[in-house]
């Protein structure tokens, strides 16, 4: 599909999911709770096996329903992982909306503005889609719903005998962190898992322990809301889900199409209609949500939907790799923050991920990935504050300005170079004998086979969903301008 063609089907989309969303038959509708962290990465929780991180929530609905070890968002940012949720579309199809800080053009229809068509009480509370503009791409609210100060005051106003769809947008775990927060409650450095794209010192485990403060915070808050369902008598119908909307914000994970910027962590819940105490390792991507959520509600997604509902997962009972045909999953990035000069776009990136290989594709290698060097900080406090525009891709924080400041340091130079260095075109992964991406093999002649087999199936696939980097127009994404 040229992208002339898939702007005009675009614009036609709300009225094709309109057509699309019919009511099934069947019982009483159940609520939704939603629960998404802000910048939480797998496999940091503690049935994951973390062993400072404590998140008795996340595991109880993990214990109650099914844990996915391989879900991926559709983009390592904020606005556009959210708009692929929203609306069950790769970000990629939504012109502003694949960046962060601009807009997602009501054209778009999202799955809360559905489900209240057919009757539901929607709604969201602190962060749902964004940042960005709500309103200017022709909406008359922000994507998730109608804005409530709190789950409270979102069920006071539910009209009696009315299902509900919820959105917590929690805005744990993002940063700032109050420095020293988590060894304060008692966390051990000792015990602190350092991935070895990071330099292992004491700046960045204590960094790596305020981070996780905050992911408990958003654990026991979701905790509140669970109980407060059990008190009403209506946990048993109401699906709930816990996720992240990108990895966690470190060097070489948020912002990024590795592992640590798309892999989160999600479990899904819903008592009174499916078993619990699975664990599903098909590849899913977040953008699932939405047709997963209008099925759920007796609805049919509309025919723009890329994502594939979940629901034959989570009724089947089974475990491990329930559906076949689930082998692998797509992740891709725009524009994060403008951060490259005179360039107002990104680093636009595609990847395909299986069980042994992760294949990435870099449209613009001339390009700093983590955005330009910038000015030079006169004080590390600066650089930990981001007062200058340094590799503004990555979030600033301690972990951050060590690395940026001891970068000419021998000992700090191969950390520095793999979080801020340039990259080639093609990267590829063998996962199972590095899982955490340190050795780009793509031009090493062994696995020539299989650079061209997953470069032609991530160009087939992109080209199937309307990707306008694969119709030649894809600097039109650098066009978008910030908060339009």
């Amino acid at each position: 599909m040229n992208r002339r063609a898939f702007l005009g089907r675009a614009a036609g989309g709300l009225a094709a999911a309109r057509a699309q969303v019919q009511s099934k038959p069947g019982g009483k509708r159940p609520n939704i709770l939603f629960a998404l962290a802000d910048d939480w990465m797998w496999p940091l929780a503690s049935i994951a096996g973390d062993r400072v991180l404590k998140t008795p929530t996340f595991d109880r609905v993990a214990r109650g329903g099914v844990m996915f070890t391989n879900a991926y968002v559709a983009a390592p940012s904020c606005s556009p992982s959210r708009a692929a949720m929203l609306t069950g579309q790769w970000h990629w199809r939504l012109e502003q909306g694949a960046n962060l800080n601009t807009t997602l053009p009501a054209k778009f229809p999202t799955y809360p503005d559905l489900l209240e068509e057919s009757g539901y009480h929607v709604g969201f509370t602190r962060k749902g889609w964004g940042p960005g503009n709500e309103t200017l791409g022709g909406r008359k609210r922000n994507p998730a719903g109608t804005r409530f100060p709190d789950f409270a005051a979102f069920l006071a106003a539910r009209p009696k005998d009315r299902p509900f769809c919820f959105w917590f947008g929690s805005q744990d775990p993002h940063r700032p962190y109050e420095w020293e927060s988590g060894v304060k409650t008692g966390m051990k450095l000792e015990d602190v898992h350092v991935p070895p794209y990071l330099p292992d010192n004491e700046t960045v485990r204590k960094d790596i322990c305020d981070y996780y403060w905050k992911v408990q915070r958003y654990d026991r808050e979701t905790g509140e809301l669970l109980r407060a369902l059990e008190s009403m008598g209506e946990l048993e119908n109401t699906i709930v889900v816990m996720s992240g909307d990108n990895g966690w914000p470190f060097p070489r994970s948020k912002a990024t199409v590795y592992e640590t910027g798309t892999h989160v962590p999600l479990a899904i819940s819903w008592p009174g209609q499916f078993s619990g105490g699975r664990v599903v390792e098909d590849f899913v991507s977040l953008s699932d949500i939405a047709p997963t959520f209008l099925e759920a509600a007796g609805l049919v997604p509309g025919r723009q939907m890329t994502g594939r509902s979940l629901m034959p997962i989570l009724g089947s009972r089974k475990s491990g790799q329930v559906e076949r045909r689930r082998d692998h999953v797509l992740t891709g990035m725009e524009r994060h923050v403008p951060s490259r000069g005179e360039i107002k776009g990104g680093y636009p990136q595609r990847a395909i991920r299986n069980r042994q290989f992760h294949y990435i594709r870099n449209f613009k290698p001339d390009r700093w990935p983590a955005g330009d060097p910038g000015a030079d900080p006169s004080t590390y406090q600066q650089l930990a504050s981001n007062t200058f525009r340094t590799y503004a891709d990555i979030d600033a924080g301690p972990s951050k300005a060590w690395i940026v400041a001891n970068g000419d340091d021998a000992a700090a130079k191969p950390f520095f170079d793999r979080c801020v260095g340039k990259r080639p075109e093609r990267e590829l992964y063998d996962l199972k004998k590095d899982p955490y991406q340190l050795k780009n093999v793509a031009a090493n002649p062994k696995y020539a086979p299989v650079v061209k087999r997953l470069d032609a199936q991530l160009t087939a696939e992109l080209r199937a969903t309307g990707d306008p980097r694969m119709a030649g127009d894809g600097d039109v994404f650098d066009r978008y301008a910030v908060g339009s």
